[in-house]
Order: structure tokens, then C-alpha cells, then sequence
């Protein structure tokens, strides 16, 4: 074998040699590098979700602590106020008192109709300037009689008679029975009226200045209106 291919192969044997060392040695850093990477990678994922774990946490919790809290003592309050108010139930209206009319802020007359027969029409009218309630029916007492005339039950309506200044209010009164089967007639020429809640009189002329009455006299529920006063 000749020397020149003796150095050959030995050029190629040291070459081969030096490209595994390299490829070797390359290998084991990149090895090295991957590790420490993942290291580093898992340390700061590990940081980061105990981190983020950690804010995370303590934020919901807190959260829940600031939404709860005041919502309950809103609740608390709300309910303190309006539930345990004692003017709320005075705003309702529930417990508002009556102004009834001034007997002596109002004005009355009596005039006779010509239907139903035997029948008159009480009108009052409030000249005060505040709006006031007719209580009830009008307490009639002709002459001296020692009883008020009866009421009639069965003319009661379903609300109560406000007016407002300058409004007027109404009652029928049936005088005596058309037919004449009354009893105890007599010719009376005074008239009082009583309002509910009141002692004070108010007299009031008679049409013609006197009136036929009998045993079956009988007064209406105070009427808004005029006509519900005598249709009864």
C-alpha cells in the first residue's frame, strides 16, 4: 500500500472522527438548552398559575363578599323604610280623615217635584272653600217631633258624597204615601236639618211654607246626583 493512500485514509478517518465528536457534542447542547427551557418554562407556567390561581382566587372571593354584602344591607334598608314606615301607610290613604261638611258653611233649600208625587228635594250646597264630605243622610225634625224621620236603606250609594266648593249635594224625602194608607197625618211648617257629626241646626223654609207629612215619611242617602235623589 503506498503512503499517499495510508494518509488518505487517515484524513478520513480523523475527519469522520471530528464530525461525530461535533454532531456529539452539538446534540448534547441542544439537549441541555431543551431542559433548561423546560425549566424555565414550567417555572414560569408554575409562577404564572400560582399567580394567576392566586389573584383569581382572592378576586372572586372578594367579589362575592362586595356584591353580597351591600345587596343584603340594600335589601335591609329598602325593605326598613317602606315596610316600617308609618307614613307609608298615611300616604296610602287608608287611615285619612273625613272632612264633613260645615253646617254652618253650607246652604240648604227644599223644594217640592212634580214626580215621584208627595216628594221633595233637599239640596245643599258647599260654600266653604275646602272640599267636604255629606256623611250618611240629612237628620230631618219637622216642628217639634221627638224622632228624626226614618231613612231608607235601600238608597244607600256606593260612594261617599264629596263636593268641592260650590257643588251641591242631594236628598229625596218622601212626604206621605200616595195612596193614603199613611197614618198620624199632619200639616208641618218648620223644618231642621242635622248633619252627620254636627248638633247644629239648619232651618230651612218649606215650599209654600208648609207640608202634608204622615207615619210613612222617610229621608235618602245624601246623592250626588239630583236625579238618583227622587228615583227611588
Amino acid at each position: 500500500m503506498s503512503t499517499a493512500t495510508i494518509n488518505a485514509r487517515a484524513v478520513r478517518t480523523a475527519v469522520a472522527s471530528v464530525t461525530l465528536i461535533a454532531a456529539t457534542l452539538t446534540l448534547a447542547a441542544c439537549n441541555n438548552d431543551d431542559a433548561d427551557a423546560g425549566k424555565r418554562s414550567g417555572s414560569a407556567g408554575s409562577s404564572a398559575a400560582d399567580s394567576t390561581g392566586s389573584d383569581s382566587t382572592g378576586s372572586d372571593s372578594q367579589s362575592g363578599d362586595e356584591q353580597d354584602a351591600p345587596a343584603g344591607g340594600g335589601a335591609q334598608d329598602t325593605g326598613g323604610k317602606s315596610g316600617g314606615g308609618k307614613d307609608g301607610g298615611a300616604a296610602g290613604g287608608s287611615n285619612s280623615k273625613i272632612t264633613t261638611c260645615d253646617p254652618g258653611k253650607m246652604s240648604m233649600t227644599v223644594s217640592k217635584v212634580s214626580r215621584p208625587v208627595n216628594h221633595m228635594l233637599l239640596k245643599a250646597t258647599n260654600n266653604s272653600g275646602t272640599t267636604c264630605s255629606l256623611v250618611n243622610w240629612p237628620a230631618l225634625r219637622f216642628d217639634d217631633a221627638q224622632a228624626a224621620t226614618p231613612v231608607a236603606e235601600d238608597t244607600k250609594p256606593q260612594a261617599l258624597v264629596t263636593l268641592a266648593p260650590g257643588k251641591s249635594g242631594y236628598a229625596g224625602i218622601l212626604t206621605s204615601s200616595a195612596d193614603g194608607s199613611g197614618s198620624n197625618g199632619t200639616k208641618v211648617t218648620d223644618l231642621s236639618v242635622f248633619l252627620k257629626g254636627s248638633d247644629a241646626a239648619t232651618s230651612v223654609s218649606l215650599p209654600g211654607g208648609s207640608v202634608y207629612i204622615d207615619d210613612t215619611a222617610q229621608v235618602t242617602y245624601w246623592q250626588s246626583d239630583s236625579s238618583n235623589a227622587i228615583d227611588w
